[in-house]
């Protein structure tokens, strides 16, 4: 008798041509994951060939119970490192039946301002570092703190080899393997400074593609930390006192800032982000004025500031952390 691990490891190519597509779509808190799998009759590996997709967008809080009908719009394919063989995992955005972008939908204004002329020109890199907190699940700690107090203080974590120093490694690993089995083009891990935080980095990738492999990456380190029966949070600053908050700080150039006089590109930019710093930190998400004291390698959050850093081919500007570099 098969058991439960030979079922979910069966290999479909062995027995059908049929593939399973994950569909996997951002929900109405602009943080949470939705997905579902239909069946395709073979291998798909172009996005604009797969079918739309709907779901009920009441039960996400996306549309209202009398007009709750959302349309799926397949825009990037993954492989799937759970099912592998050529089954897919789809990122999508959402939209009314008439075609119209949900407000909840960012993408779709992303992709026409990537897809400008102009913009196509400059090839806007991004590399994005995700910080992430592992949580027990019943009590919402993080992993590896004793339940209801606190490890030594902050030190001796931050890229550390241990057991009790580096928690839930094994999940940061299967993550790690997972996204380049996937396609995504992640580039890097460490350990965090506080204990039982993490980080991934995304890229180099151009333009909107960067936000596709991200949310990839974030909806398959869901599913591992489901399988690990851990929680995973983004939350800005998850455990209040001496600690370190969690970000995605972001490193951008485009090819002007990359070619020789690009500092003065650079410079030009950040001043035209600073005379827009309340609109930038109110798009930011929730929760940043918890993190962004001044205080654990932030800066205030009604302040904007930007350094030159030592080694001249770099940029730091403090409350985004968006580093722009020359190469």
């Amino acid at each position: 008798m098969s058991l439960l691990p030979d079922l979910i490891n069966l290999n479909l190519s062995d027995s059908t041509e049929k593939v399973i597509a994950e569909y996997i779509w951002i929900g109405g808190s602009g943080m949470d994951l939705r997905s579902k799998a239909r069946t395709l009759p073979g291998p798909v590996s172009d996005p604009s060939k797969l079918p739309k997709w709907n779901y009920d967008g009441s039960s996400t809080g996306q549309a209202p119970g009398e007009d709750s009908e959302v349309i799926l719009y397949p825009q990037a394919i993954f492989k799937d490192p759970f099912r592998r063989g050529n089954n897919i995992l789809v990122i999508c955005d959402a939209y009314t039946p008439a075609g119209v972008p949900i407000p909840t939908n960012k993408r779709a204004a992303a992709a026409k301002i990537f897809s400008h002329p102009d913009v196509v020109a400059e090839v806007p890199w991004y590399g994005i570092e995700q910080e992430y907190t592992l949580l027990q699940k019943d009590v919402k700690w993080p992993l590896g703190w004793p339940v209801g107090g606190y490890p030594g203080p902050q030190g001796p974590y931050y890229c550390a080899a241990g057991a009790d120093k580096a928690f839930g490694r094994d999940i940061v690993d299967s993550h790690y393997k997972a996204c380049l089995y996937a396609g995504i083009n992640i580039s890097g891990i460490n350990g965090e400074v506080m204990p039982g935080q993490w980080e991934f980095q995304v890229g180099p990738s151009v333009g909107i593609s960067a936000g596709d492999e991200l949310w990839a990456a974030r909806y398959i380190l869901e599913r591992i930390t489901e399988i690990a029966g851990v929680v995973l949070s983004f939350d800005p600053k998850p455990i209040q006192g001496d600690w370190n908050g969690a970000g995605a700080h972001t490193n951008y150039s485009t090819k002007s800032m990359r070619a020789n006089g690009g500092f003065e590109v650079i410079k030009k930019a950040i001043e035209k982000l600073g005379l827009r710093h309340k609109e930038h930190i109110a798009a930011y998400g929730e929760g940043n004025e918890r993190r962004l004291t001044g205080k654990h390698e932030t800066a205030d959050i009604n302040t904007f500031k930007w350094v030159k850093l030592k080694t001249t081919s770099f940029f730091c500007v403090l409350n985004f952390i968006i580093v722009f570099f020359v190469i």
